[in-house]
């Protein structure tokens, strides 16, 4: 079986990268193969984790440059994670149900516009959720609102901070169902 090739898109520390990079050493995406990380941010640390994976990366500026080497590798899944810049709708049209994204939280709440990091968890506990998660979904013309793969829910506790609840989601909802919906995915590429 030919493995799917993946390109991760990443703007900063590269925690979900990192639960990728784990779920296909342990085979949990055992479909595809992450041939290239890509950075709008050229001191994002994801690039380091890439490094030492020894999965080649690289840092761009325009769309247009991100969208030559996608091609070039003969990109066939490309996963958002973490990358904090929206992709046009003509960058998106040439990777249609090709392009997917994890968000920390049970979309359609708190997503779109400005709903990213950590102020995605300011924005629920303000509101009150006693539910949070994570949601991993395919990537349309609207910011967060692509068809859903999957979600996973996690508790909000009593006294959460924005930053406790992220890295409660990240661990509990985030680094689980990204790596599964990729394997999900790369299998009906095939």
């Amino acid at each position: 079986m030919n493995k799917k090739k993946i390109a991760v898109l990443v703007s900063g520390g590269g925690t979900n990268l990192q639960a990728l990079i784990n779920a296909e050493k342990s085979g949990i995406v055992s479909s595809g193969e992450i041939v290239l990380v890509g950075s709008n941010n050229p001191k994002a640390f994801a690039l380091e984790r890439a490094k030492e994976a020894g999965i080649a990366s690289f840092i761009f500026n325009e769309e247009k440059e991100l969208l030559n080497r996608l091609k070039k590798e003969k990109i066939d899944l490309i996963v958002l994670a973490g990358y904090l810049r929206i992709l046009s709708p003509e960058f998106i049209k040439e990777y249609p149900m090709r392009i997917i994204n994890v968000h920390p939280a049970l979309l359609p709440s708190f997503g779109g516009k400005g709903c990213y990091g950590i102020h995605v968890h300011e924005k629920a506990l303000e509101y009150g959720v006693k539910v949070s998660g994570a949601t991993v979904h395919f990537v349309n013309e609207v910011p967060d609102g692509g068809r859903i793969i999957s979600q996973k829910a996690v508790e909000v506790l009593e006294g959460d901070t924005p930053e406790v609840l992220q890295k409660r989601i990240m661990e509990e909802a985030e680094w689980i169902i990204l790596p599964l919906a990729v394997e999900k995915v790369c299998k009906e590429l095939c």
